[in-house]
């Protein structure tokens, strides 16, 4: 029954395409996705691995002849000619039973791209929105990155609230400049989890940057799960908790601007490349203050959780209340900050 639903739900998914004119076509694409399907990542001293089932299979063998003198230059070649390597992959994979991934540390798998893109204010807030606010866009810095069970931390820095925004991330497959939106989708390579870690409330004239592009203030991970493996990435539940209390959870069909358009967006102003990303965008009514000794979680659908810490020398405190949660008691925003430096 399992196996009937999930060929259902990839029938539907590839029979969407005008070309598959036959059931014949339709069950050698079925087939081909479950053999590309794969779940990337980076492990210990940067190892590329494989996920196979709770374990990972060390890879790093079958990529060793992609030029490479930092771990992003080996997945983005490896994303970039990701069809000559996937038969060995899948041969190395199914050659091995790897190690428990409990065993190892996860590292982040796309540890310093390029672009780091983020959509700004691209959901519609559970339809409280009357319609989608002008699509919008920043960029963070490479150095923003960590990875499962990293920290981060929270600067000295008058913020009136630290908060991080659960998000879809797409990772670029190849080159892609003025993309159009009916053919974004094939510059897709995969997806991962992504936090967009925010300072908000900075003073000054312009401080979006200082606000979004600190150090560690972008999780990722704990994979790249290839797109294969995610039939409608447009209707994908996201949920995060800070301390096991659950305080995000949206669906992406509540994007403003889709999948799609964002793709043509960005690259209507810059190229991306293979192993960028461009993050989708956040419901803000979930929002919470991060605070020093929390432990989040983020899971879209089908990526797997990624958890990190958060620390904050400064030992600042604010009330643990969501944005939704003030709304319903009439009042605005974030909670101010109750004590330490800045309060």
């Amino acid at each position: 029954m399992v196996i009937f639903r999930i060929a259902s739900d990839r029938l539907r998914a590839v029979n969407s395409d005008s070309t598959n004119s036959s059931p014949v076509r339709l069950i050698y694409k079925v087939l081909a996705f479950w053999e590309c399907e794969m779940k990337l990542l980076f492990f210990n001293d940067f190892q590329l691995g494989v996920m196979k089932g709770d374990n990972v299979v060390d890879v790093s063998d079958v990529v060793s002849d992609i030029p490479h003198l930092e771990p992003q230059q080996l997945i983005s070649g490896l994303i970039a000619d990701f069809d000559s390597y996937r038969g060995k992959l899948e041969a190395a994979v199914s050659a091995s039973d790897g190690v428990p991934v409990s065993g190892v540390r996860v590292r982040p798998p796309l540890p310093k791209p390029t672009n780091v893109d983020c959509m700004a204010v691209n959901y519609m807030e559970d339809g409280t929105r009357d319609e989608p606010a002008p699509i919008n866009a920043f960029q963070k810095s490479a150095y923003a990155i960590i990875g499962p069970g990293d920290t981060m931390v929270l600067p000295d820095a008058p913020a009136t609230v630290f908060e991080g925004e659960a998000e879809m991330a797409l990772v670029i497959g190849k080159t892609a400049t003025n993309v159009k939106a009916a053919d974004a989708f094939d510059y897709i390579f995969g997806y991962t989890n992504f936090i967009d870690g925010s300072a908000r409330g900075l003073p000054g004239a312009n401080v979006f940057h200082a606000m979004k592009s600190r150090d560690t203030f972008a999780p990722i991970g704990p994979y790249i799960v290839t797109a294969d493996e995610i039939p409608n990435p447009q209707n994908l539940q996201i949920q995060l908790w800070n301390n096991g209390d659950l305080k995000q959870n949206f669906n992406t069909d509540d994007m403003g601007h889709n999948i799609a358009r964002c793709i043509e967006f960005i690259t209507s102003i810059h190229t991306l490349e293979p192993g960028d990303i461009l993050a989708t965008g956040t419901n803000h009514r979930g929002l919470n203050p991060f605070q020093d000794g929390e432990v989040i979680e983020l899971e879209v659908e089908g990526f797997g959780r990624l958890s990190f810490n958060v620390k904050d020398d400064l030992k600042r405190t604010w009330a643990r209340e969501t944005h939704l949660e003030r709304e319903d008691k009439g009042l605005p925003g974030s909670p101010a900050q109750d004590s330490g430096k800045y309060s």
